[in-house]
């Protein structure tokens, strides 16, 4: 896949998520309500410094991160939809080391969903968008001569990851559903012949040869809470199970778990804790961990922000 394909990929997907959150059908044109919009802007900044003659030891460092979400939601009679946009970058400077990334992320969700009579079910379609935006490397010291040394592991679109789902959602209040497709096809992408080349990476799954895996057969099960335990602290929990009916088994089952506690100190000024935990046979047959505690500045506004 050519950069020029790549840009035209990724201006597509923001193209299909702004206009998913201007559009409106005819019969609701004059009338707004049926839609309910929010916007969450977060900026982090964390910085340490130690005087040479700090006998308990420390190193200087500066870290920065931003998060960009934003939600359009419409819903009218039995019919509901829901958009999510997400972009997310930090990154971190060590003294004696070279600027690394603490966080990279675009995230789409886009879901269609029609009731059920009146009950808590309903039938759904939806898409869903997930790569970074920046290389990402395995760090190292070389042996003779003590330097840094880096590996090349992932990249924008590499990997890439393209799920498109079916099934049924079951929403009980506002703040938690579930989703359960069983037809659930993912398309993985990794577009930089580097990595593809390098021995030491898995390649996500994609064989060699291709830039793309497809995964036509295959089960999803989705889950989100998002609530505000109090006045200033809120919860939020996702949690996504994805199995290959023709490679399933307990080992080849992907699973992530994405948890966010935010508290809010004043109106503007907030501290979160984030926990990522992920396991993927394809990337690692270990599971991976990524935690970050921040403090710094966020704006909300838009009744669906969150």
């Amino acid at each position: 896949m050519t950069m020029k394909l790549k840009q035209l990929l990724f201006v597509t997907l923001i193209g299909i998520s702004f206009n998913s959150f201007g559009q409106t059908n005819t019969t609701a044109t004059s009338d707004t309500s049926y839609w309910e919009k929010g916007t969450t802007i977060s900026l982090n900044f964390n910085q340490a410094a130690f005087s040479s003659n700090w006998k308990a030891g420390g190193v200087n460092s500066i870290s920065f991160g931003g998060l960009f979400s934003t939600r359009a939601n419409y819903a009218r009679n039995k019919t509901t939809w829901d958009n999510a946009f997400e972009l997310q970058y930090g990154v971190v400077n060590n003294e004696g080391q070279s600027t690394r990334k603490s966080a990279d992320r675009i995230y789409f969700d886009t879901k269609v969903g029609h009731k059920i009579s009146d009950s808590k079910w309903s039938v759904f379609g939806s898409m869903n968008f997930l790569t970074q935006f920046t290389k990402g490397y395995e760090y190292g010291e070389d042996a003779v001569t003590g330097d840094e040394t880096k590996t090349l592991i992932s990249n924008f679109m590499a990997p890439g990851f393209l799920t498109f789902a079916w099934g049924m959602e079951y929403k009980p209040v506002d703040f938690f559903y579930v989703r359960l497709s069983p037809f659930a096809p993912r398309f993985t992408f990794v577009t930089d012949d580097e990595i593809l080349d390098n021995p030491e990476t898995s390649n996500y799954g994609v064989e060699d040869g291709s830039h793309v895996r497809s995964e036509w057969l295959a089960f999803q099960l989705l889950s989100e809470l998002n609530k505000d335990v109090s006045e200033n602290l809120n919860l939020k929990l996702r949690y996504l199970m994805y199995a290959n009916y023709e490679e399933f088994a307990g080992d080849k089952i992907d699973h992530r778990l994405d948890a966010i506690v935010t508290a809010s100190v004043t109106k503007y000024i907030n501290t979160s804790l984030t926990l990522n935990l992920l396991y993927d046979y394809d990337q690692d047959d270990q599971i991976q961990l990524a935690q970050a505690l921040a403090l710094g500045f966020q704006y909300k506004f838009g009744s669906a922000a969150k």
